[in-house]
Formats: structure tokens, sequence, C-alpha cells
């Protein structure tokens, strides 16, 4: 859906209200919101919206499915007086930033009443710059893994009744049943209701379908929590033994340099690993994993699925022909096939400048592979030995892993 054009002249003053509402319908808003409710020729919002500020003068338009159906009409009506009713606060996970896509910000005016967050930290006492602050509305349940910390407070959007008892099983099944689980209903209006549980064993019924959950995260010994920092144990990734062992994979994250939204394609996925973590530094990173065989392709899947990035894209072929037609990456990591035949120079030529590419290689092939193009782009060149102590019998020797040779690039 395309925005107002940008050669369209300014209007000298708003048109559109985008207008907070709560559970009290038109006793909660301000008089300031009231008017710019009742002044609005035509008036859009979902069923439950509409119904809390009836009777209307204005025209009454409930969203279509998809809601995006209704944008068309929204920005022909440009200049007249319209309204969009929103939940709570309309710029936190609400309308109001999509909308503000297609509208210029000076043609808009917002009346925001407390967030669903701002409210359940008021029934809880909890600080809200404390919390994590997430929706699983309309996303994958998934999403919550990387936020399971102990000690942490979570604020979560539901998507329905059904999302606190998927989030206590999700969490007794890794070893966080103690955690409490508070859901609060409706907040704000007659029906509200807040109610507690534990994960273990949670079996609150009747739950509302507007409800958020607040979750107090503690961790049994042996829980599986994903740490914070790079190079995750080995253990927690699904694999074949064609994995970038956690040490090595701690360097070429760090080589990797992610940043804020950045995407990596990540050639000869294995089992994901490097891609899973480059996803984990940040919820808006994006990644890329190409991985030729199928099994291992749905390796990857699970992992991302059980570490908490369900949204990493996974693409089967062998590169570089499985390539063409991805989204342009911004870092790319070569962890197989470094020595297939043109791999190495249309991995260089999808970079934007600036862009980052690290390989890595275990075999004299793939190492002449790195040698050449260190030769002829330059670049960074080094090699990465690892050994970790075994039983050698009733004691403990080293056990040298297979030397890395690691190139690092950027493109000028």
């Amino acid at each position: 859906m395309a925005a107002l054009s940008t050669s369209a002249e300014p209007l000298s003053r708003p048109w559109l209200a985008i207008v907070g509402i709560g559970e009290d319908g038109r006793a909660g808003l301000s008089p300031a919101a009231s008017a710019a409710l009742d002044s609005a020729r035509v008036v859009w919002g979902g069923r439950r919206h509409l119904a809390l500020v009836a009777p209307l003068a204005a025209e009454a338009r409930p969203w279509p499915s998809p809601i995006g159906e209704a944008y068309p009409e929204i920005l022909a009506r440009r200049g007249e007086p319209t309204c969009i009713l929103a939940t709570g606060d309309p710029f936190h996970y609400g309308i109001g930033a999509e909308i503000a896509r297609l509208v210029p910000a000076e043609e808009i005016r917002a009346f925001p009443q407390p967030s669903a967050f701002s409210l359940a930290c008021a029934r809880l006492g909890w600080p809200l710059a404390e919390c994590a602050c997430l929706t699983l509305h309309g996303r994958a349940l998934a999403r919550i893994v990387p936020h399971l910390q102990p000690g942490a407070r979570l604020l979560v959007l539901s998507w329905d009744e059904t999302t606190p008892g998927a989030v206590a099983s999700l969490m007794a099944a890794r070893g966080l049943g103690r955690s409490r689980l508070t859901v609060l209903e409706a907040m704000g209006g007659p029906r509200e209701r807040v109610r507690r549980a534990e994960a273990a064993g949670f079996a609150l019924a009747g739950i509302a379908a507007l409800n958020t959950l607040a979750v107090e995260v503690s961790a049994d010994p042996g829980a599986r929590i994903v740490p914070l920092a790079p190079g995750l144990d080995d253990a927690l990734f699904e694999n074949d033994g064609q994995l970038t062992k956690a040490e090595i994979r701690a360097v070429t994250l760090a080589a990797l340099a992610p940043r804020l939204g950045q995407r990596l394609w990540d050639i000869g996925g294995g089992a994901g690993s490097v891609s899973i973590e480059w996803m984990l530094r940040h919820p808006a990173m994006r990644a890329v994993a190409i991985e030729a065989r199928p099994e291992r392709a749905a390796r990857i899947r699970r992992n991302a699925e059980s570490l908490g990035v369900p949204d990493l894209a996974v693409v089967e072929g062998s590169a570089p022909a499985a390539l063409a037609g991805l989204p342009a990456p911004d870092a790319v990591f070569v962890g197989g096939g470094v020595s297939e035949p043109g791999l190495i120079a249309a991995a260089a030529a999808a970079l934007p400048p600036g862009g980052r590419l690290v390989a890595n290689a275990v075999t004299l092939e793939g190492e002449a592979a790195l040698l050449a193009a260190f030769a002829s782009q330059g670049g960074a060149l080094r090699r990465l030995s690892l050994a970790r102590a075994d039983p050698v019998g009733g004691l403990h020797g080293w056990r040298a892993a297979m030397p890395v040779t690691q190139w690092v690039w950027t493109k000028p």
C-alpha cells in the first residue's frame, strides 16, 4: 500500500484523528479526544471499539479483513475529518505506526490512552522501564524464548484466550515451571479481572480473549535458558556434526559485526548456528540460511524454533545458484562449500559497499580458495585452533579440533 505522494501539497491542519480507547469507552476519553471523535465524518475501528463509543453521529466503518483493504478508502478522504479508533496507545504495537507510514505525521492528531503495558504495571506495582514488553499477537509463540531469563519480568500482549496456557506449557517444558504468570483481562473496564498461577499445572479457565500476560521468570536447576552471550553451547543445537563449534562461532560472530536490523546470508547453514546467533543479537535482525541437504534444512528450522528465532528464513539449495533472487545481504558467512567455483565471488558481489564477508574453511581445498581471495581482495586472514580436554584412560589430555582458516573482508 503506497503512502501519500511526497509531491502532495501539505494541508493547513490535521484531518486524521487516531483515538486510543480503553474498556471504559467514552468515559475515559479526554475532552479533546471526544471532540475529535464527534467531529469526524467517518469513524474506523474494530467492532468492539465502535461498540464502546456508540452511538455515533458519524458513519461507523468496521475494519475489513485484511485490515489493509481499508487504507485506500482512508487516504481517499484526505482533508475530510476522519477518525480511527485504537486500543490504548496507538503507537505501542498499535495501528498508529502503520497509519503513520501512509500519512504524514503533520496531518495526524493522536490521542493515546495508557497502553496495556502501563495498565499492567499499575496493577502489579512493577516499574515499566524494567520490564520486557512483547507481543505474541499474530506472532510465533517461540519469539518469547530468548526473553525467558531467570529473574526477568515480561509483559506480553496475547493473541487470544489460548496464549497464557500455551506460554505456560512452553515454560514448563523448558524447566521454568515455578515461574508465576498473571493474566490481566479487560483492564480498565467493568469486566476487569486479575488472576495468578504457576506455569507448571497452569489451569486458569474462562480466560477472556482480550488479555495481557505478566510473567515472572523463575528457573529450576538445568532449565533450558538461551544465554545472552555469543558462542552458545553446542549441545543447544540439534546437529549431525556439521556445526560451527561454540568457540569458533563466537569469533565468527564478532567478525561478522552484527548491526541493528541487518540481514545475514548463512551459506552452508549446517545446523544454522551462526544465523540463529546472529538473529539472537536483537529482535530486528534478519537472516537467511542456505542449505543444500533437506534433512539439514529441516534441522535448522527446528533449532530456530527451539532457540526463539522462528523467523529465520531457510532456503534449500546449493550455492551459488540458490542465492539468486534472495533479499540482498548486509553480511555473508560462508561455512560450507567455500571451494565451490564462483561461490566467494557471488557472495562478494551481492554485498553493498561496507558489507562484511566471513568465510571459514577446514579443508585444504577450502583454505586454498581463501588464500586466493585474500591475495586478490585483501582483508584479514587468520588461523583458529582449538583443543578441548578429553578422557585418556583414567586421565585427561588435549584433543585438538581441526584448525579453521578464516577470511574476513569488508567490501570497499
